[in-house]
């Protein structure tokens, strides 16, 4: 008895060896991690059409186009005192499942009309220096001494999404704590909240925060995780903007509204951890 015991312990020590499971990696299941991510955009944008109204106006300019406003290689990228003036991101996720990310983030975009632009208008402008006599549609110039408009600081569109993550890591044979490949699609829905600078006719430049409207958007990209806790993220993103009330101007009855389609590229760098 004294000869099989240390045998029978031997046994029951392989067979525990045996059975007790791999170490599970560190990235084999994102469920219950944060991300925090910060990086960089540029946008193009659909023409509109552009309704401004007032005591004395109500006009609607047609097909106006606008352009994105980046700084190119600035040290303001990377400044944490100035990050709001270039065209940035924020995001902060949680990972619901492996699979599934919920977030809400900041999409810091800048929106400026091509200035001298020749579109259609449509209404009457009864403003001294500008009338027009009635009721008009006809091509007019867009000069700076009668419109210059823009949502520089910025089109802030302050959305909440819901991202799909899917780990293809294993079509390259790579050690996923090491370098992870994913590929990601996802929907988001949100507030507008410019802060816009109008000058339009005889007014005072106007430039603050108010809420406009709404959006929604969708996306797609890739993920790159490195080193366990760090990513690089790319994404192509669309949606659809609805600003029914935008200010203009001191006087808080002047008004404009538009609607317009974007494109927005994102480059993007961040953690992704677990408290």
């Amino acid at each position: 008895m004294k000869i099989f015991l240390p045998l029978i312990l031997l046994l029951n020590y392989v067979v525990l060896a045996q059975e007790a499971p791999a170490e599970t990696k560190y990235t084999a299941n994102n469920k219950g991690k944060f991300t925090l991510n910060w990086g960089w955009n540029r946008e193009s944008y659909t023409d509109s059409d552009i309704n401004f109204r007032g005591n004395d106006y109500d006009f609607t300019l047609y097909n106006v186009s606008a352009s994105d406003r980046p700084k190119g290689i600035h040290i303001d990228y990377i400044n944490p005192s100035r990050v709001t003036i270039p065209e940035v991101n924020y995001k902060i996720g949680y990972f619901i499942t492996h699979k599934y990310q919920v977030s809400i983030g900041l999409d810091h975009m800048k929106y400026v009309m091509n200035q001298n632009q020749t579109v259609e208008m449509s209404g009457y402008i009864n403003t001294p220096g500008y009338e027009t006599g009635g009721s008009v549609n006809q091509p007019k110039t867009l000069t700076s001494d009668f419109l210059m408009f823009e949502h520089t600081d910025g089109l802030n569109y302050i959305n909440t999404e819901l991202t799909r993550f899917d780990d293809v890591s294993k079509w390259i044979g790579s050690d996923i704590d090491k370098f992870q490949l994913n590929v990601l699609a996802g929907a988001g829905i949100g507030v507008l909240y410019p802060r816009t600078n109008t000058t339009l006719m005889n007014n005072q430049r106007y430039d603050e925060f108010h809420l406009a409207g709404y959006g929604a958007s969708i996306k797609a990209g890739l993920n790159i995780t490195f080193l366990k806790y760090f990513f690089i993220q790319s994404e192509l993103k669309g949606g659809y903007i609805n600003m029914p009330d935008i200010r203009t101007t001191m006087n808080s009855s002047d008004r404009a509204s538009q609607s317009f389609y974007f494109l927005q590229r994102n480059i993007l760098i961040g953690g992704i951890f677990r408290i």
